[in-house]
């Protein structure tokens, strides 16, 4: 991804119904621009056809590929690893469902001529939510938004939307010290690019809601807040202790 100037993040765990049309969608958009760009699709252990499906695309559309991480480990960890593994200029990492859809990246890069980092978010007043969260996930998401407010990334209304872009330096500096595997990644690497001092846009966008979410409440939610207490615990110098190497 030498001399890329956008480079898409996406990870993927058994995602074989929608992987195609989202690659196809992002094809669309971005053959349209000017910027040079690339897609890396990474596969967190999927034990489906998600792998072949995208090798098959990649075979006819040279700016896409796949790199299957074997076993499963988590977001987080394909997340960090396709981060750190970037050499483009910027760097988003988006959801396999496009719930964000591609084009709001255009929003995004446009923050970037005085912010380090830009992050979709759902509940700003110039937001559009077209098709809304079922009310028990939107309830328990602002509850937990709360507790990530008091304590850990104050300002942000939303730390958990599948869509942010990172200055290569903000995203190697912020993800050599992540060390959350789950879905927790997103608040860590938001409190250690605060704990930085890197400028952060809250970004409104245009995002709906998409069935097949792999986050179970009841399992991960539980999970998140135990990893978030356990980060203010830590404190700001054993967060920003880069992570031993592999």
């Amino acid at each position: 991804m030498s001399g890329t100037h956008l480079a898409i993040i996406v990870p993927a765990y058994n995602e074989e119904s929608r992987i195609e049309p989202t690659l196809t969608r992002m094809n669309e958009f971005l053959s349209a621009q000017s910027y040079s760009w690339k897609v890396v699709v990474l596969s967190d252990g999927s034990s489906d056809r998600t792998v072949e499906i995208v090798k098959e695309f990649a075979a006819t559309h040279s700016s896409f590929e796949v790199v299957d991480c074997q076993p499963n480990h988590g977001k987080g960890h394909v997340v960090r690893k396709g981060m750190l593994e970037s050499s483009a200029e910027l760097v988003l990492f988006s959801d396999a469902d496009l719930a964000t859809p591609i084009e709001e990246v255009d929003k995004l890069l446009a923050k970037m001529e005085s912010h380090d980092i830009a992050i979709g978010s759902r509940p700003l007043k110039d937001s559009e939510l077209e098709v809304r969260q079922p009310w028990y996930r939107e309830t328990l998401g602002r509850a937990f938004n709360f507790a990530v407010q008091s304590l850990a990334v104050k300002g942000i209304q939303d730390t958990q939307c599948g869509f942010k872009l990172f200055r290569n330096k903000a995203a190697q500096d912020v993800f050599s010290r992540c060390k959350l595997d789950g879905f927790g990644f997103d608040f860590e690497a938001l409190m250690i690019a605060h704990d930085l001092g890197y400028r952060v846009a809250e970004v409104p966008v245009r995002w709906r809601h998409i069935d097949g979410s792999k986050v179970v409440l009841m399992r991960d939610g539980p999970r998140m807040l135990w990893d978030l207490v356990k980060l203010r615990v830590a404190g700001k110098s054993k967060r920003l202790k880069a992570r031993a190497k592999a």
